[in-house]
């Protein structure tokens, strides 16, 4: 007879809003971007539950976006402490968002070249993270991408009837 795995920790769902409300870590312009719901009773948070702490219980991952495009003004990461959360990680520099890459915090964040729009990113860089002495430390040096800037473009003729479709 096989050993069966133990089971892991069950996450406890948060309410993920009056956690960063009511942390003083949390900027003013992403608690006043909480002020109210989007639609409905829906917030422009991501909420992610996951171990990077080595906590006994899954360390909480919170996302948070503006309503009008999705765009990531915070990310940050809360370990469980007594009956609460303490803030370990957060950044609230513009297209930040944070993930879990096993047991590694993954911090992405596009960026822009001067001409960009907000839609339109030239890239993004992308920092991990391992849990080290109490804290967030970062593991070698940050990855980028360089998005491709190419369009479809129309044959020509193709919109007046006079290329080979025509």
């Amino acid at each position: 007879m096989s050993a069966s795995p133990s089971p892991t920790t069950p996450y406890e769902k948060v309410d993920a809003v009056k956690l960063l409300k009511n942390d003083p870590k949390v900027g003013p312009y992403v608690k006043k971007s909480l002020a109210q719901p989007c639609v409905a009773e829906e917030y422009p948070v991501e909420v992610t539950y996951a171990s990077l702490t080595g906590g006994k219980s899954p360390d909480v991952i919170v996302n948070v976006m503006t309503c009008a495009d999705s765009v990531g003004i915070g990310a940050y990461v809360f370990r469980r402490q007594g009956s609460g959360y303490e803030n370990v990680y957060g950044n609230e520099q513009p297209s930040v968002s944070a993930g879990v890459n096993g047991s590694k915090l993954e911090v992405s964040q596009q960026t822009y070249d001067s001409d960009d729009k907000v839609c339109c990113p030239s890239g993004e860089d992308v920092l991990t993270y391992r849990w080290s002495d109490d804290r967030f430390t970062q593991q070698g040096r940050p990855s980028h991408t360089d998005y491709s800037k190419t369009t479809v473009k129309e044959a020509p003729g193709a919109a007046d009837g006079t290329g080979p479709e025509g």
